[in-house]
């Protein structure tokens, strides 16, 4: 008895162990193969980014055009080839300090404070984090994702400043100068003008002294420029000084954002 139900197991468990083997590991079942009955999860489509253009009110006077510098401190250490220029020059404009560089510019925030005839402090943020309420990579650099994060950087950005000694901030530059739509909404509900800009100067610090200097040049009334003055080791700086001098010599009026009407597209500066 016990050798017949040994017999049986044995060729039962033979005939199962056959049957498994030929069945390919592709077939799909009744239902279809798992892998076609769960859907891939859909990608979030990716937010729509805008650059804002700003332009301030013209001089309408032949030979002599109006403009506005503005400089941006996202981190690093001060150029001081244009800080200098600035100071020698008596030229005013427009700095966008992050908190970050506040604390590692000590030196060149003195020399701000010490001219407030010629220099106007504005808020970059805390972290130098792109403006952007939804996950979001901008030039490589991740978004603050969210919309407290969009308050966070903007908030952030101006209590530092507040605790440095700088006049509380009126305007707003986000990190790369791209923003959704909604978080445009959000920043101006916090009681913020959004600095565009109208000619981009040095292409984020990475031009060379020659085309920095051609474009900066090449501003004309009503012109808002946007150039970095953080990158102390980058060619663009030079071509930042040229260029100022070069203005100043073709008798440009130069103006801080504080000191003069202006006019923002996509709702930053209604």
């Amino acid at each position: 008895m016990n050798r017949i139900l040994l017999a049986s197991a044995f060729l039962f468990v033979s005939i199962s162990a056959a049957f498994a083997d030929g069945i390919p590991s592709s077939v799909p079942t009744a239902a279809g193969p798992i892998s076609a009955m769960v859907s891939p999860a859909p990608k979030a489509p990716a937010p729509k980014l805008v650059e804002p253009h700003l332009h301030i009110a013209r001089s309408n006077i032949a030979g002599h055009a109006r403009i506005a510098l503005t400089f941006d401190a996202c981190m690093g250490q001060a150029d001081e080839r244009i800080l200098w220029t600035l100071v020698r020059e008596r030229i005013p404009a427009t700095i966008f300090v992050t908190a970050r560089w506040l604390k590692r510019n000590p030196a060149a925030l003195a020399v701000f404070l010490q001219n407030p005839d010629l220099f106007e402090l504005e808020n970059h943020g805390q972290n130098h984090i792109p403006a952007v309420d939804t996950p979001t990579l901008v030039y490589g650099i991740a978004s603050a994702g969210s919309p407290q994060a969009v308050r966070q950087e903007v908030e952030g950005g101006a209590a530092a400043m507040v605790a440095a000694g700088i006049p509380a901030p009126h305007w707003f530059r986000g990190s790369t100068a791209k923003y959704d739509l909604s978080a445009i909404g959000e920043i101006r509900a916090m009681g913020y003008r959004i600095a565009g800009y109208s000619v981009n100067g040095d292409g984020g610090s990475l031009l060379g002294a020659a085309i920095t200097e051609k474009r900066i040049a090449s501003a004309g009334d009503g012109d808002v420029v946007i150039s970095h003055v953080n990158q102390p080791t980058h060619a663009a700086g030079e071509g930042v000084a040229k260029a100022l001098a070069d203005l100043k010599a073709k008798g440009t009026e130069f103006v801080r954002l504080q000191d003069v009407e202006d006019t923002g597209d996509d709702k930053t500066t209604e």
